[in-house]
């Protein structure tokens, strides 16, 4: 393509959103025409850096621009030092990535952050600059370049509200100069902090409480929302966004095809408010929206907001003004470890029900676990009605997830305790959440054979679920906590490193042998993997419901798609139940291929059964209601 048409594409794409672009961003920024004309170069310049190569991605993603809501797509969460070391490690190790049949890669913050004040990578010092140890910008672009080969889609974290103390806009600010100040919150005393803080919530009330630091070098305070170290940035400056943007963009150009934008609900700060979802925030993830259209189209905004449904949804927009492509589906992370450790299946039945009744335009990424902490932020008011009180509840999860329970298998720990609220979150693998970890421990393999059947069974309905299914690195190969965090001077006191181990390799060459507990899951979730991939039922645009299984123990969801109807139900319950399946046709085993009796499956104790029935498209069955009954439409 010649310079000339290039030009025209870029030019077709600003035009057709140069109007909204505009009015948001002068309504924003009141008028600031000078702002914005350098806004609009900004975007021509990092298109024109744009790769040729990357342009075609572009194309052909516009061509099919639903291609990420389809049932091919499997995510791994990963962090680099902790699964090879550095980016060339990981591109050495791009054939063990395929062989789990992942192509949606998620690398886990590498940007430059001063060591031992960081977060965990949270906190950046150079938004251009890989952290040295992981290697170098080229080799980033380098690694997206060999994934791209592979049919591989690179996820970032953008970093957004926030950069470290030791960023060049810090460190000039912490000298005294007054227009990078601007790009902070910095007050002369406590008057205004104070005034915040009345209405603003704690983030980590007990590691680091209040959401203000005092900065000894400018004898000020600054607003610091997550830690001391973490400054947080003032988008109502249009310096900042118009920077933060070119830096999102920057990292578009080297090959991210998903840009993960880390706590996008706190990035906008107004007095007396709580600074979380304000109207504001969406008019910039709007605007980060077209200009993604604009300049990369290929690329996918996925949206961390780790909230209640009500706050979530929001930020998919509307069909007329997008905003993220990609949500996380949060609170069902929550809900499957409250069931887990309640064997009651109601609460997630409900939570299930709510998100079933959006709009199937809308794409979320299921996870069992992430990097991060499980918070129980349930639905007390649902589990009230049954006699659950928030915090005996609370303390009851985490002392059954702990271990601490009587006859509880699960091995995780505490992060964030808060005695006086009895109130804390919890951490560690899916595997040692499960009981692998306690049953090789105690060497029983009865044990560990429910251990790794639950394990299994989690993982089937995380692939039930209608979006992009996304495993934790580690957790292919039943991989457990790593203790030994609790020895490091940099890592000691925060136990979300129990679940961020390096990754055992020598587990890793285990996976092909059956007979062991990492070749047992890692021959499941291929297994899954492959039939989720194979057949049409799982693709985002089925329909989905809840079955009535009868049984409190065992949660029933259904889904139908152009002929295919899928049955699946997963006992949560330590013996095995008989379930009646009050569905219209006739269910074959789609793991065993056998025959399967409707009127009494047989489901394993932590077990599951996926049935599938097929219909021919044109037949009187195959409707829209997908043969569902009256009340199961009324779902």
């Amino acid at each position: 393509m010649d310079k000339q048409t290039r030009s025209r594409e870029f030019l077709r794409r600003f035009e057709r959103h140069e109007r909204e672009l505009r009015a948001l961003y002068l309504e924003l920024y009141h008028g600031d025409t000078t702002a914005y004309e350098y806004f609009t170069e900004m975007l021509r310049r990092m298109w024109s850096e744009r790769s040729e190569e990357l342009r075609c991605i572009d194309r052909e993603r516009l061509n099919n621009p639903d291609w990420y809501k389809g049932h091919d797509l499997v995510g791994m969460l990963m962090y680099v030092k902790a699964f090879a070391g550095t980016l060339r490690g990981v591109e050495q190790k791009l054939d063990y990535i395929e062989s789990c049949g992942v192509n949606y890669l998620h690398l886990m913050p590498l940007l430059a952050s001063p060591e031992g004040r960081s977060d965990g990578g949270y906190a950046v010092s150079d938004f251009r600059r890989v952290q040295p140890e992981l290697g170098t910008m080229a080799d980033l672009a380098r690694l997206a370049q060999a994934c791209h080969k592979r049919g591989i889609a690179v996820c970032l974290d953008f970093v957004m509200n926030h950069t470290s103390e030791d960023h060049p806009w810090a460190v000039a600010a912490r000298a005294g100069d007054p227009l990078a100040q601007s790009r902070y919150f910095i007050y002369d005393d406590w008057f205004t902090p104070d005034l915040f803080e009345q209405t603003v919530p704690q983030v980590f009330p007990t590691t680091a409480p209040g959401n203000f630091t005092w900065c000894e070098d400018l004898h000020k305070v600054v607003m610091t929302t997550f830690y001391p170290y973490q400054w947080d940035l003032n988008y109502a400056n249009p310096i900042v966004f118009n920077d933060m943007t070119e830096n999102m963009l920057y990292l578009c150009n080297q090959g991210v095809d998903i840009i993960r934008l880390d706590a996008v609900p706190y990035i906008w700060k107004t007095l007396g408010t709580s600074c979380r979802n304000l109207p504001q925030v969406h008019t910039l993830v709007r605007m980060m929206r077209m200009v993604c259209e604009i300049v990369c189209p290929g690329t996918l905004l996925l949206g961390e907001v780790v909230m209640e449904p009500s706050k979530v949804v929001p930020y998919f927009g509307t069909p007329e003004r997008p905003e993220c492509h990609l949500l996380y589906n949060v609170t069902t992370m929550a809900s499957t470890w409250h069931t887990v450790a309640t064997r009651d299946v109601r609460l997630l039945r409900h939570q299930l029900g709510q998100v079933f009744a959006l709009p199937g335009a809308y794409t979320f990424l299921n996870y069992l676990r992430c990097h991060d902490d499980i918070g129980w932020g349930l639905d007390y008011g649902f589990l009230m009605q049954f006699g659950v009180g928030e915090v005996s509840h609370k303390r009851y999860l985490n002392d059954y997830l702990t271990g601490r329970w009587p006859g509880s298998p699960a091995r995780g720990e505490l992060y964030n305790d808060d005695p006086r609220l009895g109130d804390a979150r919890l951490c560690g693998t899916t595997a040692s959440l499960c009981g692998v970890e306690s049953a090789r421990h105690e060497q029983d393999a009865e044990k560990l054979d429910r251990a790794l059947r639950l394990d299994e069974m989690l993982h089937a309905y995380m692939f039930t679920l209608s979006g992009i299914p996304v495993l934790y690195s580690g957790d292919e190969i039943a991989q457990e906590n790593d203790n030994t965090y609790h020895d490091d001077p940099l890592k000691w006191d925060d136990s979300r490193y129990l679940h961020r181990g390096n990754l055992d390799w020598a587990s890793a060459e285990r996976r092909l042998d059956p007979e062991t507990p990492e070749g047992r899951i890692f021959a499941a979730l291929r297994r899954l993997e492959t039939l989720r991939a194979a057949h049409r039922v799982f693709d985002g645009a089925a329909d989905v419901w809840l079955i009535d299984t009868a049984d409190d123990a065992v949660l029933g969801i259904g889904r139908y798609c152009r002929g295919e109807k899928l049955v699946a139900l997963f006992n949560f319950a330590e013996d095995a139940r008989i379930i009646c399946v009050d569905e219209i046709g006739d269910y074959a085993d789609l793991i065993t291929g056998e025959p399967a009796e409707k009127e009494a499956v047989s489901v394993p104790g932590g077990g599951y059964r996926w049935l599938l029935c097929e219909f021919e498209e044109n037949a009187s069955d195959d409707r829209d209601d997908g043969g569902k009954t009256d009340e199961q439409q009324a779902l």
